[in-house]
Formats: C-alpha cells, sequence, structure tokens
C-alpha cells in the first residue's frame, strides 16, 4: 500500500514555481516520494472551494508516515517558506487516500 495526495494549486509565478520544485525534488525523494501526474489547468470546470486552480498534481508516498514525514520536515519548510510561497496563492487539498 502507498499513499497519494492529490492538490490543486493557484500558481502566479512559474518561475519561481519552478524553482520551488526544484528544491524541494531531493527532499521528496528523501522521503520516497513522487509526483505521479503533474497537469497545467486552463479551466476549471466545477469545484467544491471557491479557491482558482491551475495546477492539479498526485504526491505518492511509500506510507503515511513518509509522507506527514516530509511536510513536517524542516528542510522542506525552509524550502517552500522561500519559493512556495512566493509564487503560489491558493492551495486545495483534493484528497489524500491510500493507493494500491
Amino acid at each position: 500500500m502507498s499513499f497519494e495526495r492529490i492538490m490543486g494549486l493557484n500558481v502566479f509565478d512559474d518561475e519561481i514555481y519552478q524553482q520551488y520544485r526544484e528544491n524541494m525534488l531531493p527532499i521528496l525523494k528523501a522521503y520516497g516520494g513522487e509526483f505521479g501526474f503533474d497537469f497545467t489547468v486552463s479551466k476549471v470546470l466545477k469545484s467544491k472551494t471557491q479557491a482558482p486552480i491551475n495546477r492539479v498534481f498526485t504526491l505518492d508516498f511509500p506510507s503515511r508516515e513518509k509522507m506527514d514525514a516530509f511536510f513536517t520536515d524542516s528542510s522542506y519548510l525552509e524550502v517552500r517558506s522561500k519559493y512556495f510561497d512566493n509564487s503560489v496563492n491558493s492551495v486545495t487539498t483534493i484528497s489524500i487516500h491510500e493507493s494500491l
């Protein structure tokens, strides 16, 4: 079993967001995580939130514990603060679930 997190974001600065992705990827991999799908979205037809979404992706982890550890890792939080917080203005967790 593994855990998958489906996320929707509104990215307003693609250059800084790309720097975030490049800097967080080694940390993600250290926890056994990886991107499963990654989409740029031009039109949202239906949503459960008022938050805008222009990016949808999945993050896959080998366990819930690894996923939780990644998101609380101090190195990750530093990268997030420097890049993510300066390039994304809305975050929507679409789903977190166990996958086969």
